[in-house]
């Protein structure tokens, strides 16, 4: 079997797995019985993330961080969307990770320039988001800009232009869905959409993008 094909359905069941047996420790941290953390979404999410991971990555160190961060992001997903949470003890890990792959795939290129790249894009996007929340702390959250630090580094690894593509990405899909409650509601005043799932789905649109750039 070719190693890449390998590679991508080794990913998937590994983050598939990790997703599904973190699943009711998610449940217990934030203490919901949501159809949202039934364990089969966060496995489906991490399966797909997990092939994602190996498809997107520069080097097996840089898929390993990807993986950690599908499989963190399978779980937080289901809980922004049941709880409007992003638990610190589920994005904090995913940051740890991610960066600590990122520091062992340049140590072993010598491309020390695209982790402080990474890094600082990873800053820059907190810092956005930060201030996003303190100018609109009702649309806008704390989780929302502690996520954007593992999501930056991610984004960043690939460069600014990148970061950029991924932050307006997740702008968009805010918009297309609160123009789909719009039509569907005839009015969303009152409705919360949370945004840390759409940050995700920028996020990993815009890292698919540069890879196939």
């Amino acid at each position: 079997m070719d190693p890449v094909p390998l590679a991508v359905v080794l990913a998937a069941l590994a983050c598939g797995a990790a997703a599904w047996a973190l699943t009711p420790s998610a449940r217990r941290l934030v203490d919901t019985r949501s159809r949202w953390l039934h364990r089969a979404v966060p496995t489906a999410l991490g399966i797909v993330g997990g092939a994602g991971a190996v498809l997107a990555a520069t080097s097996p160190a840089h898929a390993v961080g990807l993986g950690i961060l599908a499989a963190a992001c399978a779980l937080l997903a289901p809980i922004d969307l049941a709880t409007e949470r992003l638990p610190d003890a589920l994005v904090l890990p995913a940051l740890g990770g991610l960066l600590a792959s990122l520091v062992v795939a340049s140590a072993i290129t010598g491309d020390w320039a695209r982790l402080g790249t990474a890094v600082l894009a990873s800053l820059a996007a907190g810092a956005g988001y930060f201030a996003l929340a303190w100018i609109s702390p009702s649309s806008m959250g704390l989780g929302d800009v502690k996520l954007a630090l593992p999501l930056g580094l991610a984004l960043g690894w690939h460069g600014w232009l990148v970061l950029l593509v991924g932050v307006l990405a997740a702008f968009v899909l805010l918009l297309v869905v609160a123009l789909v409650l719009l039509v569907a509601r005839r009015g969303i005043r009152g409705v919360q959409v949370p945004f840390g799932p759409l940050m995700m789905l920028g996020a990993a649109a815009a890292i698919g993008w540069a890879t196939q750039r």
